[in-house]
C-alpha cells in the first residue's frame, strides 16, 4: 500500500506550490480561523509549531501573529520550498509521529488533513501524543482531521486548471473507498513554453477514522478536546488543550 513517502506530487514540491497557491486556497483565511482559536483559549501565545507544513504557506500566515514560527515535515523536498519562500522562518524534518525538537510551544497546528496519511490507530495516538508533547502547559492543539467514514463520498471527481509564472498545471482525481481507507488517484499535467508537456499520476491513500478515534488519540494524550465544523462539507478542526484547560 502506498504511504505519504511514496506520494509524487510531494516530491514535485514547486508544482504542488505553485498549483495550491493558483488555485486560491484561502490560507491566509484559514490561518487567521486558527490564530482566533489559539486567542481565545490562551490569549498569550508566542509561539507556534506547524506539523506537516508543507511548503510554509500556513506558517506565513500564521507567523505575522507569534513571535515564533517554526515547521516541521517529512518532505526534505517540500521544506526546500518553504524556506525558499520564507527565509525567516525555521523549518526542520522530521515524522509527526517521532520528531523531537527539545522544546515546547503555545500553539501546535496539523492543518490539510496530513494526519490522514497515517495508516493505523497506534500511529494516530503516536502522533497525537507528540504533538502534545511538544505544547507548553495550557497550550492548544489544532489538528485538521481527514474525511470521517460516514462524510466520505466515494466515487467523487475533481478537476482544476491554474497557470502560474507562465507555467500551466492541470489537476484531475477520483477518490473511492476501499474499506477503512480512501484512494484518490490524481493525474497532473503539467506545460510551459520551453518545457514541453508533462504528464504524471499519483495515489493518496488515506485512513478514514472516525470521530470517536480521533477523541480517544486526544484524550490518551491528555486532552480535552472539540470538534468544530463551521462550514458544512468540510472536514472541521479538532481544538484540544491539556485537560483543566478550556476546550
Amino acid at each position: 500500500m502506498p504511504t505519504v513517502a511514496d506520494t509524487v506530487i510531494y516530491a514535485r514540491a514547486d508544482i504542488y506550490h505553485d498549483f495550491y497557491q493558483g488555485r486560491g486556497k484561502d490560507y491566509r483565511g484559514e490561518a487567521a480561523r486558527v490564530v482566533d482559536l489559539v486567542r481565545a483559549r490562551r490569549p498569550d501565545s508566542a509561539s507556534v509549531l506547524d506539523v506537516a507544513c508543507g511548503t510554509g504557506a500556513h506558517l506565513r500566515e500564521l507567523a505575522g501573529s507569534f513571535d515564533e514560527a517554526v515547521g516541521v515535515d517529512l518532505s526534505e523536498e517540500m521544506l526546500a520550498v518553504a524556506a525558499r519562500h520564507a527565509p525567516g522562518l525555521s523549518f526542520h524534518q522530521g515524522d509527526m509521529r517521532d520528531f523531537r525538537l527539545g522544546r515546547r510551544f503555545a500553539a501546535v497546528t496539523c492543518m490539510f488533513s496530513s494526519v490522514g496519511y497515517l495508516a493505523t490507530v497506534e500511529d494516530l495516538r503516536r502522533a497525537v501524543r507528540n504533538l502534545a508533547d511538544h505544547l507548553e502547559p495550557g497550550g492548544v492543539l489544532i489538528v485538521e482531521p481527514w474525511w470521517f467514514p460516514d462524510d466520505f463520498l466515494s466515487g467523487w471527481v475533481a478537476g482544476d486548471v491554474v497557470t502560474v509564472s507562465g507555467r500551466t498545471i492541470s489537476r484531475v482525481s477520483h477518490s473511492v473507498r476501499d474499506g477503512s481507507t480512501s484512494r484518490m488517484e490524481v493525474h497532473y499535467t503539467v506545460a510551459a513554453t520551453g518545457m514541453g508537456v508533462e504528464h504524471f499520476t499519483d495515489a493518496h491513500v488515506m485512513t478514514l477514522f472516525d470521530r470517536e478515534t480521533y477523541e480517544a488519540a486526544f484524550h490518551g494524550a491528555g486532552l480535552r478536546t472539540e470538534f468544530l465544523r463551521p462550514e458544512p462539507h468540510t472536514t472541521g478542526l479538532f481544538v484540544a488543550t491539556q485537560r483543566g484547560g478550556t476546550p
